[in-house]
């Protein structure tokens, strides 16, 4: 429905992951017999989860135990992991310093995260490498873009046809952004600008739409996409996402899989010591990211796959998953895309004053 802003302006009403709920149907599953399988470029996955691109939640032995766990890890190509032979040092560096030296600090041992120059300078030596798949980021990506005279500029197109490995792109928040990158050939494309925990995008540059109508518009333009070329395309949610009911809640707004980071950096082997950290903190003119003090909780096994020793859903992410399609009779990823979701601001906050007002549970 669109809403009357002012007498020049008409808009549309956008709702965030907060805002909405999923509805039991009329039957339900049990968790054990539901399938959360999902493929991307023709890797499958148990585990509908992408930990981010970030130096303190995805390194070397993160991405090999993330995979062993039947979830997905991808390395920033430009960031503390791959710019020191060593990034230790650094690490423990980006943990120590205060609030106030946090940003120069990283201005000043990072690189910042452009991906889609990283796909011009180094795309041929990350095909020769062989990787699986290649994540092309930025905070907003689009197929027409106007660079400066004489500067290159990525052509996606190119870079789908030629690369040699299948390329995920992203970041988008529109059908019609969506669908272009599908049509450029796309094997995924990433949903989300500015939500996440460590970024300030949104602060900085006013620009973003809430994640759940963010998704749904995006899987609008898969759907279409799919009946013009026979060709699916999976979306994934990127940003904003903490808990297993936002997994949930991401997945019935129509997302394949989704990305996170922050429920990532609080493992224990996770690399950012108990910080997690935006890939657009470190830009030399307009930081557009901030560290945040996440701690660590516990394992990656316990984090996916349980036990969980918490009880506000940051624990064993993937039984999460698994209970609510059992609660709402989705057997599969595809039927869990298909339940019932309803505007409900009160969700999160409805009788749960006393968890509130001790800290527990939904109240921390």
């Amino acid at each position: 429905m669109d809403i009357q802003l002012g007498r020049s302006r008409t808009v549309r009403r956008a709702y965030g992951i907060d805002e909405i709920a999923l509805v039991p149907g009329g039957r339900t599953v049990d968790p054990d017999v539901t399938d959360t399988r999902w493929s991307l470029g023709g890797i499958e996955r148990e585990i509908p989860i992408i930990a981010s691109a970030m130096d303190g939640v995805v390194d070397v032995g993160m991405a090999v135990k993330l995979s062993q766990l039947g979830a997905l890890g991808v390395i920033n190509l430009e960031g503390v992991q791959t710019r020191y032979e060593d990034p230790n040092a650094a690490l423990d560096r980006i943990a120590s310093v205060g609030k106030d030296e946090f940003v120069p600090l990283m201005q000043g041992i990072a690189a910042v995260s452009g991906t889609p120059v990283a796909a011009l300078r180094f795309g041929k030596a990350i095909a020769e490498a062989g990787a699986d798949l290649f994540f092309v980021q930025a905070t907003v990506v689009s197929t027409n873009h106007t660079g400066p005279e004489g500067q290159e500029t990525l052509d996606l197109e190119a870079l789908c046809r030629d690369m040699g490995v299948p390329v995920v792109i992203g970041n988008c928040v529109t059908y019609e952004v969506a669908l272009q990158l599908m049509r450029a050939g796309a094997a995924g494309v990433m949903v989300g600008i500015g939500p996440g925990a460590a970024c300030t995008s949104r602060g900085v540059l006013g620009v973003g739409i809430p994640q759940a109508t963010a998704v749904a518009d995006c899987a609008a333009a898969r759907a279409d996409y799919e009946q013009e070329s026979g060709r699916y395309v999976p979306i994934v949610a990127d940003g904003g996402i903490v808990t297993g009911g936002d997994i949930c809640k991401c997945i019935a707004c129509g997302a394949d899989a989704v990305m996170i980071g922050s429920p990532i950096a609080r493992a224990e082997e996770a690399p950012g010591r108990g910080f997690h950290w935006g890939m657009a903190t470190p830009s030399p003119v307009l930081p557009r990211g901030t560290r945040i003090n996440v701690g660590r909780t516990g394992s990656l096994e316990k984090i996916l796959r349980g036990p969980a020793k918490l009880d506000d859903g940051t624990h064993n992410l993937l039984g999460c998953l698994k209970t609510s399609m059992g609660t709402l009779g989705a057997r599969t990823i595809k039927e869990m895309q298909q339940v019932e979701v309803v505007v409900a601001p009160s969700l999160l906050t409805e009788g749960k004053v006393y968890q509130k007002a001790q800290q527990l549970g939904m109240g921390k």
